[in-house]
């Protein structure tokens, strides 16, 4: 790496230039509280960056924002720091639009070569977050739906990881409510029907063919021997090995879409060990349990619930809320935030679980995403999907059709909040058209033009891996995709902050356009040997970024297509 000149050393970062603007407002507005943040002007005529932070300041100043503004510009370049990294400041319509000097960007290609894959790491936080996703019923294979939460949960991981977060990352395992009685009934009856294919099948059960395998491996294990057994009788036992043969499966799909848990917890286990008569005895400590009609109950309607909610039952069994007590208690003793993403039926569980953070006198400190639905396509063609009219897409026949990337990719495009179009004949694309080609495509050409430059510009290549030379990118091209660059750590904490994984998505998409418009306005291999190393360290910072960014959302970086 190339000694840092005399200039480079006199830039601002952007955090320090917006300390700087807010120094020099709060001298002018003293009774005012100016908080200056710079964010990428909106564009790229009026400037790199701008702040809105003349607005804040009219009432107190009691002066236009424009002009507010206009003072704030002339304050400010009072300062030689501020000079020093500031080529243009124009108060524009109130804001105020900063053009950055090209050292400023060109100091932002060094940092990337510098720090390779630690670019844009936050420091440690410090904060423990517990982030529970795709935590299906053990009753059947993955399904679309569970193929979005898996993908906005470990995107959302990996980004709050990068952002400094402790994350631990868990599925609980649905395996102590009346759905497993339903599976012991469904699985008898398909192990029946390979004997008698006309065995009546429950009108509870699970329909659909995904049981049969089940129901051959349990004939493969004991024969004819559940014959002679009544279904009530057999099915707890049926259940259990149905339930550990799903699991199974559940968790091998998972790895193989990229998806690796800290903890699958049986809920099961978890009664087994007490965890109910925990959360609920700390509840009872704390006074926020009352007794009505013999049943225990917890006033959820103080925290906004729309009606309280029972605990224990009459005859004394626990309800299914009160497996959430048990469950958010156990995570609670360890996280300092909790955060739960969950399918679109679950709605109702946002006030609930709220209220039950407020009760154990952790407000704020259990979150829920839900993640809505999802529409799936080909082409033209809506597909059906319904696991109980036995209709069932699995996430196993996405990976299957379009692989693990572009689901992966497509499953995080939108906010988790908006309905998702999945389009599988899109995903197979070979084409610009479809977003995960693109992308991946812009890394491969990177890829490709460092082999041709180890052939042809070996000298030049081993600078640039240096990051020698940056001081020849002055042309627009080159200093908008320094820029785009220097967002991907911003990018990184605003997923964290506002648990935003598609984000990404969109960033690694408009770092791709950056790149692909560079490459076309800018040959990179040439006979001027300045340019030629400017441009290779240039893409060597885009390739790792950009490989940094498909990476947190689990999805490869190929060096050829």
């Amino acid at each position: 790496m190339s000694p840092t000149t005399t200039e480079e050393s006199s830039l601002l970062s952007l955090d320090a230039l917006a300390a700087r603007f807010g120094a020099a407002a709060r001298s002018l507005w003293p009774e005012g509280e100016p908080v200056v943040q710079f964010e990428p002007a909106r564009r790229a005529e009026f400037g790199d960056v701008a702040t809105n932070v003349a607005f804040g300041l009219a009432r107190v100043a009691r002066m236009k924002p424009q002009d507010i503004a206009t003072a704030l510009v002339e304050r400010a370049l009072e300062d030689p720091g501020v000079r020093a990294t500031v080529a243009a400041a124009t108060p524009l319509a109130g804001f105020v639009n900063l053009t950055l000097q090209p050292a400023f960007w060109q100091r932002v290609v060094a940092t990337v070569l510098r720090e390779r894959e630690a670019y844009g790491r936050g420091a440690p936080t410090g904060e423990r977050i517990s982030l529970e996703f795709g935590s299906a019923n053990p009753t059947g294979p993955l399904v679309v739906v569970q193929g979005r939460t898996l993908s906005i949960g470990d995107t959302l991981a990996k980004a709050m990881r990068h952002a400094g977060y402790d994350v631990f990352v868990e599925w609980i395992i649905n395996d102590a409510g009346s759905q497993l009685d339903a599976l012991g009934r469904s699985v008898y009856a398909r192990y029946r029907q390979l004997f008698d294919p006309a065995y009546p099948f429950p009108e509870d059960g699970y329909p659909g063919e995904y049981l049969v395998p089940v129901a051959q491996a349990l004939r493969a294990r004991d024969g004819e021997h559940w014959l002679g057994v009544e279904p009530d009788d057999a099915a707890p036992e049926i259940a259990r090995f149905a339930r550990d043969l799903i699991v199974a499966e559940q968790q091998d799909v998972a790895r193989r879409f990229g998806v690796v848990y800290d903890l699958w917890q049986s809920e099961k286990a978890l009664h087994d060990a007490g965890a109910i008569e925990r959360g609920v005895e700390r509840l009872r400590e704390l006074g926020v349990l009352y007794e009505k009609d013999g049943a225990l109950w917890l006033r959820t309607t103080a925290s906004g619930d729309d009606e309280d909610r029972v605990v224990i039952r009459t005859d004394g069994r626990p309800t299914y809320f009160a497996n959430d007590v048990a469950y958010h208690y156990e995570k609670l003793q360890r996280a300092d935030h909790v955060i739960d993403i969950l399918g679109p039926d679950h709605h109702g569980y946002i006030a609930r679980l709220n209220a039950l953070a407020d009760a154990y006198g952790r407000a704020g400190a259990i979150e829920v995403l839900i993640a809505q639905q999802i529409t799936l396509k080909r082409g033209d063609e809506t597909l059906s999907m319904s696991k109980r009219a036995g209709n069932v897409v699995t996430l196993q026949d996405v990976i299957d059709e379009v692989g693990v990337d572009a689901a992966r990719f497509f499953f995080v495009m939108l906010s988790t909040d908006q309905p998702l179009t999945f389009d599988l004949a899109l995903a197979k694309k070979q084409s610009n058209d479809n977003p995960v080609f693109y992308v991946q495509y812009g890394h491969a050409r990177i890829a490709s033009v460092l082999r041709r430059a180890v052939a042809s510009h070996a000298d030049a290549l081993a600078a640039a891996e240096r990051g020698e030379r940056l001081d020849a990118l002055t042309d627009p091209a080159e200093l908008a995709l320094a820029r785009q660059l220097a967002e991907f750590g911003p990018t990184v904490a605003g997923v964290a902050r506002a648990r935003a994984p598609h984000r990404l998505t969109k960033y690694a998409r408009d770092l791709a356009t950056e790149f692909h418009q560079f490459y076309d306005a800018c040959r990179v291999l040439t006979d001027d040997d300045a340019s030629t190393t400017a441009r290779l360290g240039l893409c060597i910072a885009t390739k790792t970024v950009l490989a940094s960014a498909l990476a947190l959302c689990g999805v490869a970086a190929p060096e050829s297509m």
